[in-house]
């Protein structure tokens, strides 16, 4: 099993500007040594060598499609990559329902934070086979997986902050946590500020819109 990482380092990696996929990892790796100004040389070194090894997987899991929001059209496409990824956040939506649009938005603000997660979502009319074996029936449905197996389900906004009509995208994030689908907290204050017209517009939304969609 791998070391945990360094609280420094996963804190650079989680609240830096720059996306940890970026060819220049120069400033990030300044940033780090500038923090690390008067600590022993073997801490400083493990440091480092777990910042690069970061930035590398993180490159690594972008090449295939992780950090990401990603749209499907194709059932079987969902069923492979449920079954293949370790962690994988799967949204069932229908397009014109506006809580799933909604959820949409939240998933697409967690997915670069959480590159080590697959997020995927799929209209209920292009996966009737899926949608009847999971017993999909209330939208928007988030599905957890872990391993291939199903470890949360998420109804409409159940479950997910105190306010029946709204979340915010770290709401959303520690739900997912709690369920072991997430590895650690990355959302910020300011990453929920960023998005506060999303919360807004969504109060307008009439209550049908989370009910029964077949």
């Amino acid at each position: 099993m791998a070391p945990a990482l360094d609280s420094k380092v996963a804190h650079l990696l989680d609240t830096t500007a720059r996306h940890p996929t970026s060819d220049d990892e120069d400033d990030l790796i300044a940033e780090l040594e500038d923090e690390d100004d008067g600590a022993f040389s073997a801490l400083r070194e493990r440091r480092l060598e777990q910042l690069h090894a970061e930035l590398s997987r993180a490159k690594m899991m972008r090449n295939t499609s992780h950090g990401t929001y990603t749209e499907l059209h194709d059932e079987k496409e969902l069923l492979n990559i449920t079954t293949t990824t370790k962690l994988c956040v799967v949204h069932f939506f229908k397009p014109d329902f506006p809580r799933c649009r909604f959820m949409t938005e939240k998933l697409r603000a967690l997915a670069p934070k959480h590159f080590d997660t697959r997020f995927v979502g799929i209209d209920v009319e292009q996966a009737p086979f899926l949608v009847v074996k999971l017993g999909v029936q209330v939208l928007p449905c988030v599905l957890g997986f872990v391993d291939g197996v199903s470890v949360d389900r998420i109804v409409g906004f159940e479950g997910i902050g105190y306010k029946a009509d709204s979340f915010a995208a770290s709401e959303l994030e520690a739900r997912l946590l709690g369920s072991g689908v997430l590895v650690r907290a990355k959302m910020t204050k300011e990453d929920d500020r960023r998005r506060e017209g999303g919360r807004e517009r969504v109060r307008e939304v009439d209550d049908e819109d989370g009910d029964d969609w077949d």
